[in-house]
């Protein structure tokens, strides 16, 4: 029946369909005691909104100014939270400017830009422009107690696309800009950090990662079957949290290889790290040899780190080496997790399930059949890199200067960590 009714009104529905990509601008800025928040969004992420329509499809726009208000707190105010000093601030009421912008308009390319354009006069109402192709700018005000406080906010906008990316820029009373650039959902993201809440969010992340990351979860196995007493399994464990400190910091301070190549080729050589050890297990793992093999894949286990952190990066304000700290001992926590776990399993299922030479042989194999698989496919991704002989240039040279300073740097640590495994080695058998 209402099919039939709206054939009859001639009534034409339109379903706005969930965008695939959406990119959202944001400015924030605290001055005195108001806070000023500026967004940018496509119009076509506003859903379940009527907008009035001329023919063909373009915007009405003289008709459009409430339908815009209505979107803008329907999809934008009533999700975004904004903290000052841990505490939330009241959502606006209402929507202090907003307008209608063309595809081409650079006007979020700054603050005072964008406020200009949000104060200036709307579009022409002659303007031919397609609902899909519009720009929706909107500016909403919070009260605050003082612009020296410490903001946080949570985006709240994953709703406007299957995968929205939100950048963010807050104006400090100084006029000094901090840009984040955060996708899906970060939860609340404080906008100028101190150094407890920086070291609190990485130490959760370094954790996650490595009970999120498989292959470093495997390496560990292989680390811990032949070495399940505490003074070897000391020793190789420290070896491998020097070894990827090192190259964890060096690449937060721009030390590694920015080529497209480079990410795909660590991924490949921490699947053949797995590799070796695994069979390094079957043949026969002696501490001496062990210790010093794990301290170079560490090395590279370090860049895999680094990888997953550089994004994050944005999060740890003016604390960087805290949040790099932090990070690592979130790995080492996770790591001890794993080995609390893992220990009594395999000293169970060697003590009443399989024979101990048998059950090492196994594990093994399974765990080495498993990284083949990924070392083929990564390698199949890595070699579809063209490697180019590098250009002798003063970046060149810079760049093999920063690689010898951490070959430097790696080398000091493994003589430092030397002491702690020699003088146990020698009472130790092939497992």
């Amino acid at each position: 029946m209402v099919a039939v009714a709206c054939l009859a009104l001639g009534v034409q529905p339109r379903a706005h369909e969930i965008p695939n990509e959406v990119t959202v601008q944001t400015f924030l800025r605290p001055q005195g005691r108001t806070l000023t928040f500026l967004v940018r969004a496509p119009l076509k992420a506003m859903r379940d909104v009527d907008i009035p329509l001329r023919e063909n499809g373009f915007l009405d726009l003289p008709r459009v100014g409430p339908t815009l208000e209505d979107a803008a707190m329907l999809w934008i105010g009533d999700f975004v939270e904004l903290f000052e000093n841990g505490r939330p601030l009241a959502k606006p009421t209402r929507v202090t400017a907003a307008r209608v912008s063309l595809p081409s308009d650079k006007s979020f390319n700054s603050f005072a830009e964008a406020e200009a354009s949000l104060a200036g006069p709307p579009l022409p109402p002659d303007t031919t422009l397609y609902w899909q192709d519009g720009l929706l700018d909107v500016a909403f005000t919070y009260d605050i107690e003082s612009d020296q406080s410490r903001f946080a906010i949570r985006p709240g906008l994953t709703r406007l696309g299957m995968r929205v990316n939100v950048v963010m820029r807050l104006i400090t009373p100084g006029n000094a800009e901090r840009a984040f650039d955060v996708h899906g959902d970060p939860g609340i993201v404080e906008l100028d950090p101190r150094w407890h809440q920086a070291a609190l969010r990485f130490t959760k992340d370094g954790f996650f990662h490595i009970l999120d990351g498989i292959d470093h979860l495997l390496f560990l196995v292989c680390l811990v079957i032949p070495f399940r007493r505490l003074r070897p399994l000391a020793a190789v464990v420290t070896a491998f949290t020097v070894a990827h400190s090192i190259t964890l910091i060096a690449s937060a301070f721009d030390m590694a290889p920015s080529a497209l190549w480079f990410p795909p080729l660590i991924e490949t050589l921490i699947a053949a790290s797995i590799v070796y050890m695994a069979i390094e297990n079957i043949t026969g793992a002696h501490l001496q040899r062990r210790w010093v093999v794990t301290f170079a894949f560490g090395l590279v286990h370090g860049f895999g780190f680094s990888f997953a952190l550089r994004e994050s990066l944005q999060f740890a304000g003016s604390h960087l080496l805290t949040s790099l700290l932090a990070f690592n001992v979130g790995v080492e926590l996770g790591q001890l997790l794993v080995l609390i776990v893992l220990l009594p399993v395999l000293s169970f299922l060697f003590a009443r399930v399989v024979d101990e030479r048998i059950g090492t042989i196994l594990v093994s194999a399974f765990v080495a059949h498993t990284a083949w698989h990924w070392l083929t496919e990564r390698w199949a991704v890595f070699a579809q890199y063209p490697l180019q002989w590098p250009v002798v240039d003063a970046a060149f040279l810079a760049s093999l200067m920063r690689w010898a300073m951490l070959l430097v740097l790696a080398i000091l640590a493994a003589w430092m960590v030397r002491p702690l495994v020699e003088p146990r080695r020698t009472g130790e058998k092939t497992v």
